[in-house]
């Protein structure tokens, strides 16, 4: 993975006001899976966290953040169909767990997961 392009996605997922990072991932990888990020059962919550009128609590933030980093990523060289895919499937490298589960619990592992899938596909 390009320095550079790692660097970018940090910078951005930083910088991005949080109703923008939400709205990013809702396009790509839909509203429950945002939900399921942030580790909220109510799915309607994350469209009014993108519309600017709630905001998560900060543990949330943190969790959606990481993972519009991690997506930011995955879409240098992947597909949106093919980035949700890897959110929501089984992953190897994080105990058979899905990214979007285990971003949670263990963010550097899941960004782990994200290069080592990018360098050997």
């Amino acid at each position: 993975m390009d320095i550079t392009t790692e660097q970018a996605a940090h910078r951005l997922a930083t910088r991005l006001d949080l109703p923008a990072v939400v709205r990013s991932l809702q396009e790509v990888l839909g509203q429950r899976t945002v939900a399921v990020i942030a580790g909220i059962s109510d799915a309607k919550a994350v469209g009014k966290w993108a519309r600017g009128e709630r905001a998560p609590h900060p543990e949330a933030e943190e969790r959606l953040r990481v993972a519009f980093q991690v997506m930011q990523l995955l879409l240098q060289k992947e597909s949106s169909a093919t980035v949700r895919a890897w959110f929501i499937g089984m992953n190897p490298d994080l105990g058979d767990r899905a990214p979007a589960l285990a971003v949670g619990d263990n963010p550097l592992h899941v960004l782990q997961a994200a290069r080592a899938f990018l360098a050997y596909g």
